[in-house]
């Protein structure tokens, strides 16, 4: 591998590669809450009653002071006990009005919140699940779970405590602004003349902590998807000893992610800082400016008034602090919206439809399944399949043989529309396999894979998998046909033993047969046997053969196999080399051939004997 200079990239250079991600350049806020906004509609009315709490809050918080300045000055300075008591219990039920209205707004955030990213993340994941399985060869798969769960979750902030409560800080700013230049404006003029350089201050941590999250973002799904692979490859990396490597590289992983936490830290802990430091500067000035004033046979202003304008401005600066440590949680989601948008913006739709006036009608005198000069290829370097022709009758059994690597499971995943061919067309019963409904086809073309997944829940709930009303009299007797009914049976749960993450608590050879009941539950047009029988032992094959035996009868089979044995009473048999079909014919007739199928026959029965 090269970069773009035509210097060769180390190993390890191409692992970064692959799991980094470069920077999505510059986003707009606006468009990406824009984007959000399709996610928050359903909930408009809570998210508006929330709102409109806001300045109501607001108000309430600019009330209390004014009662403050009229405590002291008619109450505590004119001597009033009565006013004293009076002022002071309308300040109390100010602070519980303002805090219950806070509360109510803050819920209904919180509840809207949690919604919109509900629906936004069943949205990617059900994107995820839409993409074709090229997709998914660029993707490490702990990228995609991290678009799926942390940056969703970082996007929550914007509803917890980032931009949409910032709202109610700009209201309150407004407000208390509006109190202050009614109260003196000459000593408003003294605190607002801190505010350029801080907002000039602001803008500058604004723009730094927003490269920072981007980094915390990139280097989030670096760890997890490295994490990812290290888990599902936990037992090569002890096999070959490799857990001193591995944790070497995983410590590298983890001191950028901690380098880019720190970087990001050093922001917040400055923003927070320089707000509280221009707060204190404006109190002592307001402090040093009304003490002079009060010592003036005309004082500017009172000591109510300037005990209240104390209040205000730590009522100032608080929304100010609040809105620069929001900052840094809104920096943090409009990085992982560019991601989580990113991700959407890119799609690879799995297997489309083309437009039709009107759906193809079959051929029933053509071939059920039928390959017509297919080309197809992983990348431009990498030609898999070349000029690749062939036709399954209905009824009737092909194998396909052939080396690793000869392009037989690639003649599978394009009968699935996994992926698109590159040239020429394949074709069930006529039709083109681009003109057929994605699903309706899927139903049709059932494969047995070579590595089975199974999902925790119980053999039933696997064996009928998709089924909303399980028949367990059918999976029963699959069951029984393919020797499963003794295992179970034995394991005391029958068709409810439960399934574990991955089937892990069944052996590879069990695994098997349980996919192989799967596929034949759904009765498919067109059975694919991948390697069905590679895990099983002798006696246990010996055993699943003859039940495959009984269930090909009168039914459409592709047969992958490197055991010849058992593909011999195939209708006919390709023989695949470099993604070409090399030889046809049934297995005697091979063998009187001579070619590579001799040769492999030959080689196979010697090593065994």
């Amino acid at each position: 591998m090269s970069e773009g200079n035509g210097k060769p990239r180390s190993s390890a250079e191409a692992e970064r590669a692959f799991h980094e991600e470069s920077g999505l350049g510059n986003a707009y806020d606006s468009r990406l809450l824009a984007r959000l906004w399709p996610f928050v509609r359903p909930y408009r009315w809570q998210l508006a009653l929330a709102l409109a709490l806001m300045p109501v809050c607001a108000e309430l918080l600019v009330a209390q002071p004014r009662m403050l300045q009229r405590v002291i000055d008619e109450g505590v300075l004119g001597g009033d006990l009565g006013a004293i008591n009076r002022l002071s219990l309308a300040i109390l039920g100010l602070i519980a009005v303002e805090q219950l209205g806070r509360f109510v707004g803050t819920y209904l955030l919180q509840v809207v919140g949690q919604r919109s990213m509900a629906a936004l993340r069943h949205h990617a994941f059900a994107f995820l699940e839409r993409q074709r399985m090229a997709f998914f060869d660029r993707q490490p798969i702990g990228r995609l779970v991290t678009r799926v769960t942390n940056d969703i979750d970082a996007l929550g902030e914007l509803f917890a405590s980032g931009a949409v409560t910032a709202v109610g800080d700009f209201f309150t700013l407004a407000r208390i602004v509006v109190a202050m230049l009614a109260f003196s404006p000459r000593l408003s003029l003294y605190t607002f003349a801190a505010v350029p350089p801080l907002v000039l201050l602001v803008d500058l941590f604004r723009r730094r902590a927003r490269e920072a999250f981007r980094e915390i973002r990139a280097k989030t799904a670096r760890m997890n998807a490295y994490l990812s692979e290290q888990v599902q490859g936990v037992s090569v990396v002890q096999a070959y000893g490799q857990e001193a490597r591995c944790q070497e590289e995983f410590g590298a992983i983890n001191a950028a992610y901690r380098d880019a936490n720190l970087i990001s830290i050093r922001y917040d802990a400055l923003l927070y800082a320089v707000v509280e430091a221009f707060s204190s500067v404006c109190v002592a000035t307001l402090l040093f400016m009304g003490a002079r004033s009060l010592g003036m046979s005309a004082p500017a202003a009172s000591l109510g008034v300037l005990v209240a304008f104390v209040q205000f401005i730590q009522r100032f600066f608080e929304p100010l602090r609040d809105l620069s440590s929001k900052w840094t949680l809104v920096q943090s989601a409009m990085a992982a919206a560019e991601r989580v948008f990113g991700l959407l913006d890119q799609p690879e739709e799995d297997a489309p439809g083309r437009p039709q006036a009107r759906p193809p009608e079959p051929d029933p005198a053509a071939p059920l399944v039928a390959f017509e000069a297919v080309g197809f290829g992983y990348s431009e370097a990498r030609r898999t399949l070349q000029g690749v022709t062939f036709a399954v009758p209905r009824g009737r059994t092909v194998a396909l043989v052939g080396a690793t690597g000869a392009g037989k499971t690639t003649v599978v995943a394009l009968l699935q529309r996994l992926y698109e061919v590159d040239q020429g067309s394949i074709r069930l019963e006529g039709v083109d396999l681009r003109d057929l409904d994605r699903e309706a086809l899927r139903r049709r073309v059932v494969v047995v894979p070579q590595d089975v997944v199974l999902f925790p829940g119980d053999v039933l709930s696997n064996v009928a998998l998709g089924d909303p009303a399980p028949d367990s009299g059918r999976v029963a007797r699959i069951a029984r046909e393919l020797g499963l009914e003794a295992l179970l049976t034995r394991r005391g749960e029958g068709l409810g033993t439960p399934v574990t993450d991955r089937g892990q608590n069944f052996s590879a050879g069990e695994r098997q047969l349980l996919a192989l009941a799967r596929a034949l539950y759904r009765d498919p047009e067109v059975l694919v046997l991948d390697e069905a029988t590679s895990s099983l032992d002798s006696e246990t094959e010996a055993t699943v053969q003859a039940a495959i035996a009984r269930a090909l009868q009168g039914r459409t089979a592709i047969v992958i196999a490197h055991r010849l044995s058992t593909i011999r009473q195939a209708d006919e048999i390709l023989v695949f080399h470099r993604g070409s079909i090399a030889e046809r014919g049934p297995h005697e007739h091979l063998l009187s051939v001579g070619g590579i199928y001799a040769r492999l026959h030959r080689l196979q029965f010697e090593g065994n004997a």
